[in-house]
């Protein structure tokens, strides 16, 4: 005779794949919809609301079906909601009404960050094993959007606090993402004016063993620095699924910009490949983007044999120059919309000290939290409306753990 109790299926267990159920099965556009529902019938929940940050990084902004410009936006950093963006954490609190607890839920994806799910509860519904399922539901649906954004707009209509220029939609358009969160290194980028910038982009991909890193400032303004960038992005791109090596792939973006412009525009790049198991870089300075390494207290520039930007001779040759990364080192890159903006009292350029400064300021902040932070840091130096593009991209080194016992 068996000795085990026979019981019967986990309650938790049950709800939360009759929610991933009805959320999978959904249309592409109705993932809130059915989202709601579900969550409703499971967990006795009286409202669930998805909010998605705008482009600026600003604002959270309800998502509706069908999508509604009137809709009231939620401040990113003074509300219930942006607390728990913040802090990538669960935050809960006394609704209101008598007897019920908002929940807000981060909806992050492989580290980037995407909004908040608010789920309103009886409060006796409102337990940890609850609020851990609900996060599981959060991740889910932040999965699922990014899936169904191939075929609807309403989350991408969702995220505009206002219209966006047609060259900032080709750029958003080109992006990998925002962050990215892997065991050896965590990404995050940022890019200003959000909802009207030109020519700055960033770009990556990974394989099990390494992370290949461009950062990019096209010249000129508007709908001709995005061409021009769109051109530069996928002709690297097209190069680094051949599987070549950045050198190669700088060679190959050079000749495509040049066959196409003549020398007339061209395209700073920054290309960098790093070994995830050895902390070593391969690099490309292609032009005017900057590298920034903080380790420990430290926050000074890496500097690099300077090549000529893709496109602006015909047949250009790039050379790989290298450095090693440890863990725990920060790098951060920015465009020269950073570095170059003077202070209109002083004078003085952004990149000699104010950057520095910026940078350790920013030192206790997660990597999907430092650009926005060093371009707000930049708002205030420059105490005007931009006159070019402004990017900052922040690479955490971890390192391998296996590297770190080997050594």
């Amino acid at each position: 005779m068996s000795l085990l109790t026979s019981k019967g299926p986990d309650p938790t267990v049950t709800n939360f794949l009759d929610v991933e159920r009805a959320v999978r099965a959904a249309a592409p556009h109705a993932l809130l919809d059915a989202a709601r529902s579900a969550v409703i019938r499971a967990y006795e929940a009286e409202s669930v609301d998805l909010f998605l940050a705008d482009y600026s990084l600003t604002l959270l902004r309800r998502v509706s079906t069908p999508p509604d410009a009137e809709q009231p936006s939620l401040p990113l950093h003074s509300s219930p909601e942006g607390r728990a963006f913040g802090s990538q954490e669960p935050y809960t609190r006394i609704a209101a009404e008598h007897g019920a607890v908002d929940v807000h839920l981060p909806v992050t994806v492989r580290g980037d960050r995407l909004g908040i799910l608010s789920v309103r509860l009886p409060e006796r519904r409102s337990t940890d094993e609850v609020v851990a399922e609900l996060s599981d539901v959060a991740e889910l649906l932040g999965h699922e959007m990014i899936v169904a954004e191939r075929d609807t707009d309403v989350y991408l209509q969702a995220r505009r606090a206002t219209r966006l220029t047609l060259a900032a939609e080709m750029q958003w358009h080109l992006l990998p993402g925002r962050a990215c969160l892997h065991d050896e290194y965590a990404i995050a980028a940022h890019l200003e004016p959000a909802y009207a910038i030109h020519g700055d982009n960033f770009d990556w991909a990974s394989t099990s063993d390494t992370l290949t890193l461009t950062v990019t400032n096209g010249m000129g303004e508007g709908i001709q620095a995005a061409l021009l960038t769109n051109l530069a992005v996928n002709a690297l791109r097209n190069a680094r699924r051949a599987g070549i090596g950045i050198a190669d792939q700088a060679a190959l973006a050079d000749q495509a910009l040049y066959a196409q412009y003549g020398g007339a525009s061209y395209v700073s790049t920054l290309l960098l490949s790093f070994d995830l198991a050895s902390g070593k870089v391969q690099v490309v300075d292609a032009g005017s983007p900057q590298l920034w390494l903080q380790r420990g207290k430290t926050v000074e520039p890496v500097r690099f044999e300077a090549q000529l930007p893709l496109g602006m001779f015909d047949q250009s040759e790039y050379v790989v120059q290298e450095f090693q990364v440890v863990p725990g080192d920060r790098l951060i890159f920015v465009s020269d919309g950073v570095y170059a903006t003077p202070s209109p009292s002083s004078g003085e350029t952004y990149g000699e000290r104010a950057l520095a400064r910026s940078v350790h300021a920013a030192s206790l902040l997660p990597a999907a939290a430092v650009p926005r932070a060093v371009l707000r840091e930049l708002a205030v130096h420059r105490d005007r409306e931009p006159e070019d593009d402004a990017m900052v991209v922040c690479v955490d080194w971890f390192g391998r753990r296996d590297a770190e016992a080997a050594g």
